[in-house]
């Protein structure tokens, strides 16, 4: 499923310029079509957990898959370009819930390998977003852009398959498919007879997880201003574009060996600031680079430019290490990816309007060091120790009644108590 998430994205802008040559496709749509993605990813987002409270993680994930493979169906056929954009659309918001069900599929699945797991399928999004416009060329000259596009839907039928074993949930669920954890464990490690109370959590009044989407959000932003304008800031002070492509390539090309360390190095840690620190000091010292010798040893500042990134898989193994349960790790990952993915959709633009505005790149450097700031401040808040399942909540005890967490019922109280880390 992993290796899906990225191919509607990638395995387009190689192509534009065939497509255009069939299809109305100005550069100003070539634009929207860029931003698509982030748009789309941030939408399903907020909107997927909404899902999760009626389906299983299980049925999501193949629903999602569906979609994406409808979707990039639709476009590789479509005949005008109202069409095609309505097939990307439906691809990428496919692929946006993907994105929000997979860290709490690792929760249920295998709660005691979170980083190991998360490790292999932040890695796997890596390769299955390099792959794509590698191949994207070479298959349309052989059997045209159409082809080149639609053929990743027959990946997402594929990947379809070993998920039909499981949904609907063959266990761990009750009433309407929902998917629940084991009953909670009392406070000397015992587990209590009763079905657990279902817990929905309110993120947008927890602290941690505004400070989890920040983190997710200014990576993002950073990441995806320098994927539309590090070629131009490169090519501006020499280089060829050529040369601009292999240091786009060098800053992209770190995301996979951090995606292999860095959720196995977080889950070690007691606290992992030290990986939010060194995220925002190789972002700055590389933009630093950038801005005063762009043309003085490149390389250099793109590689700490890339090494940067290290706080997005960061971002994605605390949403579970954060939460106690799949269902809430479902609601934090929703937020959060919806938060951040949105606030990433203006990195590009915010950036482009200052560099014309001004005439040089300072200011959009500038704007950029704003971020950086953020970052670190909600890297060091989330980094804390504790469960954002344990912030205001709303609790459906066994009796059926509903009422705010903390209201003084037993088995709300039993359920704040088991387990808490750190406060």
């Amino acid at each position: 499923m992993a290796f899906t998430l990225r191919t509607a994205v990638t395995s387009v802008p190689p192509l534009t310029d065939s497509i255009a040559r069939e299809m109305f496709l100005p550069s100003w749509l070539v634009g929207v079509l860029g931003m698509l993605p982030t748009a789309l990813f941030g939408v399903a987002g907020l909107l997927t957990p909404l899902l999760m409270r009626l389906w299983s993680v299980e049925a999501i994930a193949v629903a999602a898959m569906v979609a994406s493979a409808i979707g990039q169906t639709v476009r590789a056929l479509a005949p005008e370009t109202g069409l095609f954009l309505a097939g990307s659309a439906l691809a990428l918001a496919g692929m946006g819930a993907g994105n929000i069900v997979l860290p709490p599929i690792v929760r249920k699945y295998f709660p005691a390998r979170i980083g190991l797991f998360t490790s292999l399928y932040v890695s796997v999004i890596n390769l299955g977003t390099t792959v794509p416009p590698l191949l994207a060329v070479p298959i349309a000259d052989a059997v045209g852009w159409r082809m080149s596009l639609g053929w990743w839907a027959a990946v997402n039928v594929v990947a379809i398959l070993p998920w039909l074993s499981v949904w609907p949930a063959r266990s761990g669920t009750r009433g309407g498919g929902r998917a629940v954890d084991a009953a909670p464990r009392r406070a000397d490690g015992a587990h209590d007879g009763a079905p657990p109370p279902r817990v929905v959590v309110r993120p947008w009044r927890a602290p941690a997880a505004w400070a989890l989407a920040f983190l997710f959000g200014c990576t993002s932003l950073n990441t995806y201003t320098m994927f539309a304008w590090l070629p131009s800031i490169v090519t501006g002070a020499g280089l060829s574009a050529a040369e601009a492509g292999v240091q786009l390539s060098i800053f992209a090309g770190l995301g996979l060996p951090l995606s292999l360390a860095v959720p196995i190095l977080a889950t070690r840690l007691r606290s992992p600031f030290p990986v939010v620190a060194f995220g925002v000091l190789t972002f700055l010292v590389g933009y630093v680079g950038l801005l005063v010798a762009p043309g003085s040893v490149t390389w250099l500042w793109s590689t700490l430019a890339g090494l940067g990134p290290a706080t997005f898989p960061l971002a994605l193994v605390l949403v579970n290490l954060r939460t106690r349960s799949h269902q809430a790790s479902g609601a934090v990952s929703g937020f959060a990816q919806g938060i951040g993915y949105v606030a990433a959709c203006s990195g590009p633009l915010v950036a482009g309007l200052l560099h014309d505005a001004t005439g040089g790149w300072t200011a959009s450097f500038l704007f950029l060091g704003v971020t950086l700031a953020v970052m670190g401040v909600s890297g060091w808040v989330i980094s804390r120790p504790h469960f954002i399942d344990d912030h205001p909540r709303v609790v459906e005890p066994v009796d059926g009644r509903w009422g705010d967490d903390g209201a003084g019922d037993a088995v709300s109280t039993r359920t704040r108590r088991a387990g808490r880390l750190g406060g």
